[in-house]
């Protein structure tokens, strides 16, 4: 057949006919019957969320499209709303209260994860494995290591794993702008062979035991499988980097004083983090731990008040906490559009989408339905808000589908996903 006769075909609708969704590498013998995906160059992702939602009232907008009315906690994103689309009733169809919020970026509570093709791996690290070793830290976790009901699980691994977030400004900084030691590089080094060489070992130990097992047997060892590729991933990855210096910023070194003092800096951070390319994909969760509310001239814990009960002084309470949050959401997406991208495409906020929410629709209510979710940045023809139709629900994991295609994964699927979300598109 002649290449003028050839039909364009586009790369995921070949990948859907031949049953296979996953990201295969541009084949050049193909590249004639192939329409290459076009992701914005080097594009980045940050995704916000809280473990207790937003108060619903003072959330969602009365009325749709761009010209949006500005509700309470909306307010502080006066001056970026038409940079970015609020959702109305989207979420993953799953009950669970606190125990589900905990699949606020998978779609998959962790008692679930076996039962689904990808486990629970979640939008971030989904992400993080397409960018791989193009960054020094293929993603940054933030966030609190204890608190209700285990602290911060926004992030986890393809084989089931909970990735530990990073737990003050100053560990953060230092992880991405301070230099170990000659000795500590050295025994980085000497630890990353030990690795290698344990890993070796214990593979050809678990493929002779493989022609043995049957069932459910052989299932685990598919997930021991999985595991062990993560962990050769995660070597070769730092002997990529052991031997690059790490950028210089004109930043201060923070000390650690808490996540509502923190919270600012932490996001600074993150933003440095974009800058300098350090990573292309971090999560920023904020959990009741070492919240201080007094701080915001609030009486009562984060977690008591999101149970207002109704109660008049306990939701203006919890409305401060919230709005402060929004406040410096606002302030974050304001400092990535003051910041030129590395490649000079635009400003980092256009080539950076932004994702805010939370796995909890109502804390009062223990509800995990219509879930209070933001999109900011990227490059997408923002629809100011869009309510998305009760019945027969779209699936939130639809939106995470759309973005990680305009990330530059050539995947049809994400977690419960049954398709791209319709109307959002690239400006």
């Amino acid at each position: 057949m002649e290449h003028s006769t050839v039909q364009t075909i586009d790369r995921r609708n070949f990948l859907r006919a031949a049953g296979i969704a996953l990201a295969l590498p541009p084949m050049a013998s193909l590249s004639h019957r192939l329409k290459a995906a076009t992701p914005a160059p080097n594009l980045k992702m940050v995704c916000v969320g809280n473990s207790f939602g937003m108060y619903p009232e003072a959330f969602f907008p009365k009325t749709e499209g761009t010209d949006f009315d500005l509700p309470h906690l909306l307010e502080p994103l006066a001056e970026h709303r038409r940079d970015l689309t609020v959702f109305s009733n989207l979420d993953h169809g799953i009950k669970g209260g606190h125990f589900a919020v905990h699949s606020f970026l998978s779609g998959v509570k962790t008692e679930e994860a076996r039962s689904m093709p990808e486990g629970n791996i979640t939008l971030d690290q989904r992400a993080a494995e397409h960018v791989a070793s193009s960054a020094r830290f293929p993603s940054l976790t933030v966030g609190s290591e204890t608190g209700l009901h285990g602290g911060c699980r926004m992030s986890w691994t393809r084989s089931g794993a909970r990735v530990p977030p990073i737990t003050s400004p100053k560990e953060l900084f230092h992880k991405l702008f301070v230099e170990d030691g000659a000795e500590t590089r050295l025994r980085a080094k000497e630890l990353t062979l030990l690795k290698g060489s344990i890993l070796d070992g214990v593979h050809q130990e678990a493929k002779s035991l493989q022609k043995h097992l049957t069932g459910r047997d052989r299932d685990k060892l598919d997930e021991y499988f999985t595991s062990v590729r993560d962990v050769e991933k995660r070597i070769a990855q730092q002997e990529n980097w052991q031997n690059v210096p790490k950028p210089g910023v004109a930043y201060g070194e923070p000390e650690y004083r808490g996540i509502v003092q923190d919270l600012p800096a932490l996001f600074d951070l993150i933003a440095l983090a974009l800058q300098t390319n350090s990573t292309r994909v971090a999560t920023l969760e904020v959990a009741s731990q070492n919240f201080n509310t007094g701080i915001l001239g609030v009486k009562g814990g984060y977690h008591s008040l999101s149970h207002h009960g109704k109660k008049k002084e306990n939701i203006d309470a919890l409305l401060k906490i919230e709005r402060y949050q929004m406040e410096q959401f606002a302030r974050f997406l304001q400092k990535l559009k003051e910041v030129s991208a590395e490649d000079e495409s635009g400003s980092l906020f256009n080539n950076t989408m932004v994702l805010f929410g939370s796995g909890m629709g109502n804390g009062n209510a223990h509800t995990n339905s219509n879930l209070p979710i933001i999109l900011a940045g990227a490059g997408f023809r923002h629809r100011g808000h869009v309510v998305c139709p009760t019945k027969r629900r779209l699936p939130l994991c639809n939106l995470y589908l759309s973005m990680l295609q305009r990330f530059g994964l050539e995947t049809d699927s994400f977690g419960r996903s049954t398709g791209t979300l319709t109307g959002l598109e690239t400006a």
